[in-house]
């Protein structure tokens, strides 16, 4: 089995930006979506969504911009940007190579697309180019303009998403000195997928098998489908087996992880985990009730708020975990 861990690695700053406009759920009546049941089946009350002449882009690059200046650190020592995301502006270019041009990078910049995994995927993806010594500089980011791929017209899946990204700064850990906490950087991760239940959550027409056409757009096709019983079923089978996975592969046990940090899809999956492995809630975070599910945006907009309250501090212990379309996960314990 390859090896799991990429210590020596530090985060070394965090911050997120949303879409301009709140949306509580009661302004989604008009679209014949009921408030309550949207908080009695999801934990949402509201959500942020881009303005007229916004796009992912100007997400990931308001939530790069805003964690340099959290680190103190300029665009010039960027080296690396990874953006994981399943709503770029174009098909090409890459939403890290506009978020590169915007900030005046001189740096490598690509995407990553596995849907609410993708920030998971990217920070693994960017820590290896830490620890080889190929950066020394990354910035990490997930963000995703849900709003333009779900339909309106679905009153059960609309409700449900935001649009927001979220940015963390890696570089490499300084040498921990003579009794000071543990190297931080990542101590296991799983990135996983299942491409036999592709067909659960995608978007079936705009791309190449089915490109955009009258037909397309007559269907709906170009929006979002998702068979939310099967992909609420296998998410709360998913988390308990992740979460058992990491401490597995670290050797640590449940009450030496400080924080779980989850995709932020629906409150009711979390509760299960909860019940299930009999975890106290005060280690989850839960924003989902305030940004609803920002796809790949949400671990990150978590980690952020996290930090900035307090509740993550060097030393401590994080779980994130995100699993999406694909369908795809990808779980990571790291040391702060």
């Amino acid at each position: 089995m390859p090896a799991t861990t990429l210590s020596g690695i530090s985060v070394l700053a965090a911050n997120y930006a949303v879409g301009e406009r709140k949306v509580p759920n009661e302004a989604l009546a008009d679209l014949g979506c009921d408030p309550e049941w949207i908080v009695k089946r999801t934990g949402i009350q509201q959500r942020f969504q881009i303005g007229p002449d916004q796009a992912t882009s100007d997400l990931a690059i308001a939530a790069g911009r805003a964690c340099l200046e959290s680190a103190n650190v300029s665009p010039e020592e960027i080296d690396l940007i990874v953006v994981g995301t399943m709503t770029p502006d174009h098909f090409t270019p890459s939403v890290a190579n506009l978020v590169q041009s915007a900030l005046g990078c001189r740096a490598a910049a690509f995407d990553v697309n596995t849907a609410c995994s993708g920030f998971v995927y990217s920070l693994v993806t960017a820590s290896q180019f830490i620890k080889t010594g190929c950066s020394k500089r990354a910035l990490v980011i997930g963000a995703d303009a849900m709003t333009t791929v779900c339909d309106p017209k679905d009153v059960k899946t609309y409700p449900l998403f935001g649009d927001g990204a979220g940015a963390v700064l890696l570089g490499p850990a300084e040498q921990p000195e003579s009794g000071s906490p543990k190297e931080p950087g990542i101590l296991a991760y799983e990135l996983g997928s299942d491409g036999d239940q592709a067909s659960c959550l995608l978007v079936p027409g705009g791309g190449s098998r089915q490109p955009l056409s009258q037909e397309v757009l007559a269907e709906r096709s170009n929006y979002l489908k998702m068979d939310g019983r099967t992909v609420f079923k296998w998410a709360v089978r998913l988390i308990p087996e992740a979460i058992q996975t990491m401490l597995d592969q670290s050797g640590l046990q449940l009450d030496d992880i400080d924080l779980i940090v989850p995709h932020q899809a629906n409150v009711r999956i979390i509760d299960a985990a909860i019940e299930s492995m009999g975890i106290e809630r005060e280690k989850f975070v839960v924003n989902l009730d305030r940004f609803g599910n920002t796809s790949a945006a949400s671990v990150p907009i978590a980690l952020a708020e996290a930090v900035a309250d307090g509740r993550i501090q060097p030393g401590k212990v994080i779980m994130m975990l995100g699993f999406g379309a694909g369908l795809t996960w990808g779980s990571c314990l790291f040391r702060w």
